[in-house]
């Protein structure tokens, strides 16, 4: 929900709150609003680590949900007692006095059904009927220029390369296919993505280097576009579109009109031998 207006942004049943749960909601906001500035949260285990209990959360050992927000460029804040939170708070007394009536009056039993419901009926409907006007216009939200959202709320884990160009991850083995830039990534640290729908990707820097499914099962990679595939085949066949076609044509012909004089070895070859037949010595050719 947002501080300023009690807006709320995302809502959804879970069976239980977790670091996948929490990662997705966070995606769901800044995909739909933008970058927000600072997360105020409780100190659950997904949010913090807490060394000692009551005592100060560990800032600098970062959770994978406080990992995701730092890349982000997002401020973490945690609370220290429930007032410090007392404006969610007191909207989480509204939900549960309402929500369940709610439910309960349109027979909704299903999770998955509840969900949708709340989605596109009884947020904006809360919205509506509760949020209020920031005190300044605008927005504190800015455009999320960051290109791979899956993979900053992903769950990451470091591995290095074995000799064969595998990965051991969770008692599996993932075999990293013959890369264009390197030959071998043996002894290479890698980061092994586990995404919110469960596949695992292999980063290696700016390179994904293998997907595969949540079984470990190797995914094919994503065929070039019908566009872009008919671009590289005809740059490979030499037959290109206007105007790219008409200049690489008129650069070929030039360079073939330069080069016409020069007779290739087999023509060379040809000419000694009839020379040679005649009983001429060889000229040379200038």
């Amino acid at each position: 929900m947002d501080d300023a207006t009690s807006e709320i942004y995302y809502a959804q049943l879970v069976d239980e709150e977790s670091t996948r749960t929490v990662m997705a909601g966070l995606k769901k906001v800044i995909e739909r609003q933008g970058i927000f500035c600072a997360l105020y949260s409780d100190r659950a285990s997904h949010f913090w680590l807490t060394p000692k209990a009551g005592e100060p959360v560990d800032r600098q050992a970062l959770t994978q949900v406080g990992r995701a927000l730092r890349e982000l460029g997002i401020q973490m804040i945690p609370a220290y007692s429930p007032q410090a939170r007392g404006r969610s708070e007191r909207s989480f007394g509204t939900w549960q006095g309402r929500l369940p009536q709610e439910l309960r009056i349109r027979d909704i039993r299903d999770v998955d059904e509840a969900n949708r419901f709340l989605e596109n009926e009884y947020i904006s409907e809360f919205n509506r009927r509760f949020a209020v006007n920031s005190t300044e216009e605008g927005t504190a939200f800015v455009k999320c220029h960051h290109r791979d959202l899956d993979s900053v709320f992903s769950i990451q884990n470091e591995r290095i390369v074995g000799r064969d160009n595998t990965v051991k991850f969770k008692n599996m083995i993932l075999q990293i296919d013959k890369q264009n830039f390197r030959g071998s990534l043996a002894n290479c640290r890698v980061i092994v993505h586990e995404h919110l729908d469960e596949s695992i990707t292999i980063g290696f820097g700016p390179h994904q280097v293998g997907r595969f499914s949540a079984l470990g099962v190797p995914c094919k990679k994503q065929r070039e576009s019908r566009g872009n595939a008919a671009a590289v085949q005809n740059f490979r066949n030499g037959s290109f579109t206007q105007p790219l076609g008409k200049v690489a044509n008129d650069q070929t012909n030039q360079v073939s009109k330069r080069l016409f004089h020069i007779p290739t070895a087999s023509a060379a070859m040809d000419k000694s031998l009839r020379i040679l037949r005649k009983g001429d010595e060889p000229k040379p050719d200038i």
